[in-house]
């Protein structure tokens, strides 16, 4: 239940504090005076998109708080929703909600944590059904008859079913087109073809032109490297005047050094025995290396042949030869595709099949439920108009066959007859606006029954209705509010005496500046404003007296 509200710098209202009772809870008032703020306020509560006029003038910002306890079922709606938006409720089971709303922007708030509205509103859906004097004309629609009688025969799994067969078959259905605008045409597939011949003729290999332009850089210098190296081999042991006979010239000069000392002597031959075998390995080792490169005047010629045709097919098909080989599968992909059109269509036309036979067999399950619920629900709504005057009325639900959709394959009307003899015909055809606020009302308390939504509001539901009948539509309010919690406005004393808890709104003035005010009214002050909706004089307060004490009288 919504356990209190605080309104700030909202519209008219500057400050307002209401504390509500846990059953029918009714707003009355002048008209003008304002009763419309509260709906607004709760309505922020849900996630109503707020803007700068709300705010009230000279004020910053507007604030609106209000405490909600959950529902003992809540387990299994309003809990998962709190755990997705990482918020916990207090240890008393509580939600407290607030919204901030200055010129520049909205803060929403729950359990202080910053929500978004999508969070506020998606909780709003859970807890609050708001029923307004507009939303008569909102029963007429065809569309919202479906889902009340959805809502009421508790269709959620089959109905599931339903659109996630029509999702899977839209799918198929957009797959098979984008396979059609896809497919080429015969001349195109003949190019892809010779594309993918060509690229299939050289075979390249991933990797391939890298080793092999290593490769052909190693052979286009072969001849260079023997004439070095071997001019290098020369130059240390084979020519003249080589490193190896200045060596020798060294040597004699040491030996000459080694007569007149032998000891000095030996240490700078042993030096030069070890030059002289480095310098013979090293000239000996580069011969072998001259050796070793080969020149093969064919294998270069098909080396740079290789080259031409990958270099061909990357400038075609590339840039790298990872794109061509990626290239070549989807053309191949695409070759196959036309080669097997056939096939594919065959596929996709057994797929369909297999879908629209799901469909029809799910489709058939919830129309059968819903033909099910209907008269379950006109039997109901018969009883329930007996009660708001009706006596004689007649209250169908006609469940047509259509073409399958997401909504399953029915055509739903709600149908209905005030007079006897007359026989039912479409809501939106007979009902007069009183007529409908009760066919709504009779409707809601189906709902009510079905739902687990455990907080109504009701918004002037007795809009053109009065008397006896106003009587009746008080009787069943406060009867729907043994199980639900009841926010109700009305401009009628026989609605305004069943409530357990009474508000007034009034505006006052001071100065140049209207307020709009909001009291919570005791046991007299109930008698003042019951007789005032009498209109006024001490008959209309001893009578508003009996109304509200009628085991008195």
């Amino acid at each position: 239940m919504l356990k209190w509200m605080h309104l700030e710098n909202l519209a008219l209202v500057e400050r307002a504090d209401m504390e509500f009772g846990s059953g029918f809870n009714v707003i009355s008032g002048e008209t003008g005076a304002g009763k419309s703020v509260i709906m607004g306020g709760v309505g922020l509560l849900l996630g109503e998109r707020a803007d700068r006029s709300m705010i009230r003038i000279g004020a910053a910002r507007c604030e609106i708080s209000g405490e909600f306890s959950l529902p003992a079922g809540s387990k299994g709606t309003v809990l998962p929703l709190l755990e997705e938006a990482g918020i916990q409720p207090e240890e008393d089971g509580t939600l407290l909600v607030r919204r901030v709303i200055t010129p520049a922007a909205s803060r929403n708030f729950l359990n202080e944590s910053p929500v978004t509205l999508q969070i506020l509103r998606r909780l709003g859906e859970l807890m609050v059904d708001i029923h307004g004097a507009h939303e008569n004309q909102h029963l007429l629609k065809v569309r919202n008859q479906l889902d009340m009688l959805d809502r009421f025969g508790k269709d959620e799994k089959e109905l599931a079913e339903v659109r996630r067969i029509w999702q899977a078959l839209a799918a198929l259905r957009k797959e098979r087109e984008e396979f059609a605008a896809s497919m080429p045409s015969a001349e195109e597939t003949a190019r892809l073809r010779r594309d993918a011949s060509e690229i299939e003729k050289a075979d390249p290999q991933p990797g391939e032109d890298d080793s092999l332009e290593e490769k052909h850089a190693l052979a286009a210098h072969s001849r260079t490297l023997i004439e070095l190296a071997l001019g290098a081999a020369d130059g240390l042991s084979e020519c003249e005047d080589s490193i190896q006979d200045r060596l020798g010239t060294i040597r004699r000069l040491l030996a000459d050094m080694e007569k007149c000392d032998p000891a000095g002597a030996e240490r700078f031959l042993r030096s030069l025995d070890d030059i002289s075998s480095s310098i013979s390995e090293l000239s000996g080792n580069l011969s072998d290396y001259a050796s070793d490169v080969e020149i093969d005047e064919g294998a270069f010629q098909a080396m740079e042949e290789r080259l031409r045709v990958l270099q061909t097919l990357k400038r075609r098909y590339g840039p790298s030869l990872e794109d061509v080989l990626t290239h070549l599968e989807r053309l191949r992909e695409r070759i196959d595709a036309y080669d097997n059109a056939e096939q594919k269509r065959n596929d996709f036309d057994q797929r369909e099949k297999e879908l629209q036979d799901e469909l029809r067999s799910a489709c058939a399950r919830l129309s059968a439920k819903r033909q099910k619920a209907g008269a379950v629900i006109a039997g109901k709504a018969a009883e329930e108009l007996k009660k708001l005057g009706f006596r004689k009325s007649e209250f169908a639900v006609t469940v047509s066959p259509a073409e399958p959709g997401p909504d399953g394959a029915d055509r739903i009307e709600f149908m209905f007859s005030a007079n006897p003899g007359v026989p039912p015909l479409p809501l939106r055809e007979v009902a007069s606006s009183g007529e409908l606020s009760r066919v709504m009302l009779a409707l809601k308390t189906i709902l009510a029954e079905a739902d687990s939504i455990p907080i109504l509001i009701f918004d002037e539901i007795d809009a053109n209705i009065g008397g006896e009948t106003a009587t009746r539509v008080g009787d069943e309010i406060a009867a729907l509010a043994e199980n639900k919690q009841i926010l109700c406005i009305s401009h009628l004393p026989q609605i305004a005496c069943r409530a357990a808890t009474q508000f007034n709104v009034y505006k006052e003035s001071q100065g140049d500046t209207t307020f709009t005010h909001i009291r919570k009214l005791d046991a007299d002050g109930r008698i003042a404003e019951i007789a005032r909706m009498l209109g006024g004089g001490p008959d209309a307060r001893q009578l508003a007296a009996k109304m509200l004490h009628p085991a008195d009288e």
